[in-house]
């Protein structure tokens, strides 16, 4: 008869199927299976998968300008990316959601294994089986009791923990494998940990340079600027950057990569408490300034434009970035003439630096350096709609309240300039000169205090991923018997190279052999008689 408390036993009432779980019992369960590795595991697939929206859709901390672009040209989807936060990924509830349920469970899965870790490592290897023959390896070598301290002192030299029970020795290795393992997954805490904490604590900001002219790190004079939850504009460092020149170097040597962009980099004069000093910028060599890192992420034209009235007024007079839209750096630009002309213009056009003009009449650049510049401009009138209130991009033209008066849907053709030149603009409005090119550089500053807690913990990962994977955990056995020396060993999980290690030390014990006793295979040597059914049974 069973107890009433089987697993198996009827039920003493109806209704009643067995133990039930209380508020504390629940609170149990919830909290093994959120710790348990395989949920660790599920979790870490979600992360990577909940990053991948961040990757495709344009986020507002790195591109502004890009989720502009994204949600004009996807009206009917602009309430998913706000009810998804598409365009604020890695800052949404769901995302620091997935990551603190991560953290949780990794913490969680990893604390109790270390206490069984160091347990296990403070253990005494476990006595020597009774059958030796069962285990991998098995073999006997001449000896008796006498030799079983040589044995262990040989176990020792190849880095075994050792045991003495009786007339056999007991010796383990291997531990190294958990603590790789264990450093892995604490590593995966601290790295995440680490991004958490730098995009807190860290900022991000970018800002478009000409040649010749510079910025301070302040929010007036940054084109973006993205701060973490715990600073503010007033936090960031003090100190300016002045561009003297941007250097391109392209290759013109091989036939098969002609024009392809070798080597970047800007010159820059660093003001700081005071006092000026130059520095340099290239890619992937960063400038470090007070604690900050300073990027080149891109690099342009930017066309010197004066335009004049009819009445020889200068009512523009200024650099016009134009944003690269290809490898041979063709450029879109757009100059926009609220005032000091008849009526509101706004010219819109393509910069090519080698201009070359195709069998269809249109133009094209076909090489990324200044060999043959060309400057082609459409031009608008009309209202350019800044009196609405609604901000515009000043890389952008809106023409729907414009009229084109010179361009291919116009009566007059696209104004052609090329550097030096000047020409008129239609309806008698005035003209428009091409004074000279600079370059511009986009340079990102980024403060990022947790870039070395990433890099150690990135570190401690691959090396314990390494010592997870390589090292094998193994234990080896050397008893005194009668018929000689009883060797064996068993591995946790596969290692191939067990048997080996068993021959190794049957060989040290024979005094050195130059000839390795035959293979054995799961305890029987090539000499031993068949397997019958009994030996299968036991």
């Amino acid at each position: 008869m069973r107890p009433s408390d089987h697993v198996d036993a009827a039920p003493e009432s109806p209704g009643a199927g067995g133990p039930r779980l209380g508020p504390i019992g629940w609170v149990r369960f919830a909290w093994r299976q959120l710790t348990s590795m395989r949920t660790a595991i599920v979790l870490l697939l979600m992360l990577a998968l909940a990053a991948v929206p961040g990757s495709l859709v344009p986020q507002r901390s790195s591109d502004p300008n890009g989720v502009i672009a994204v949600r004009e040209q996807n009206p009917d989807l602009v309430w998913l990316y706000d009810a998804l936060q598409l365009h604020d990924v890695y800052t949404s509830p769901w995302f620091s959601a997935i990551t603190i349920l991560l953290l949780v469970s990794l913490v969680g899965c990893v604390i109790p294994r270390m206490r069984h870790h160091w347990a296990a490592m403070r253990a005494r290897p476990p006595r020597t089986p009774a059958r030796l023959s069962r285990l991998v390896g098995f073999q006997t070598v001449p000896g008796d009791a006498s030799d079983v301290g040589d044995a262990e002192r040989i176990l020792r030299r190849l880095g075994y923990r050792t045991e003495r029970y009786g007339d056999s020795v007991s010796a383990e290795r291997g531990y190294l494998r958990e603590t790789g393992n264990l450093v892995f997954h604490a590593s995966i805490v601290v790295i995440v940990v680490a991004i958490v904490a730098g995009s807190g604590f860290g900022f991000q900001s970018q800002r478009l340079v000409v040649e010749g002219e510079g910025f301070s790190l302040s929010g007036a004079s940054l084109d973006t600027l993205t701060t973490g939850q715990w600073v503010s504009a007033d936090d960031l460092p003090a100190f300016g950057i002045h561009l003297d020149r941007l250097d391109v170097v392209y290759e013109t040597e091989n036939p098969d990569a002609i024009g392809q962009p070798l080597d970047f980099t800007a010159f820059v004069q660093v003001t700081e408490d005071g006092d000026t000093h130059p520095g340099q910028i290239r890619v992937n060599e960063p400038l470090r300034v007070q604690g900050s890192d300073l990027y080149l992420i891109s690099n342009g034209y930017a066309p010197e434009i004066t335009i004049t009235s009819a009445d020889g007024t200068v009512v523009f007079d200024e650099v016009v970035p134009f944003l690269a839209q290809d490898q041979e750096m063709t450029s879109l630009g757009v100059v926009k003439l609220p005032d000091g002309l008849a009526e509101q213009v706004g010219l819109q056009g393509f910069f090519y630096p080698s201009a070359a003009q195709l069998e269809t009449g249109a133009y094209a650049s076909y090489y990324p350096d200044l060999l043959n510049p060309l400057l082609s401009l459409q031009v608008y009138t009309g209202d350019l709609g800044l009196d609405g209130g609604v901000p515009q991009s000043v890389y952008q033209l809106d023409t729907e309240a414009m009229t084109q008066v010179a361009g291919r849907d116009a009566p007059e053709p696209a104004l052609l300039i090329g550097p030096g030149e000047t020409v008129d603009l239609p309806n008698g409005l005035g003209t428009i000169s091409f004074d000279g090119i600079r370059r511009y550089a986009v340079i990102d500053v980024h403060r990022d205090v947790t870039q070395g807690w990433v890099l150690a913990g990135a570190i401690a990962l691959v090396a314990g991923l390494l010592a997870s994977l390589l090292i094998p955990r193994r234990r080896l056995w050397v008893k005194a018997t009668d018929d000689g020396l009883e060797l064996a060993g068993l591995a946790r999980g596969e290692d191939p190279r067990l048997a080996g290690a068993v021959d190794d030390l049957a060989r040290r014990l024979r005094g050195g052999e130059d000839e390795l006793p035959p293979r054995r295979r799961w305890g029987r040597s090539a000499d031993d008689p068949p397997a019958t059914a009994d030996d299968h049974r036991e």
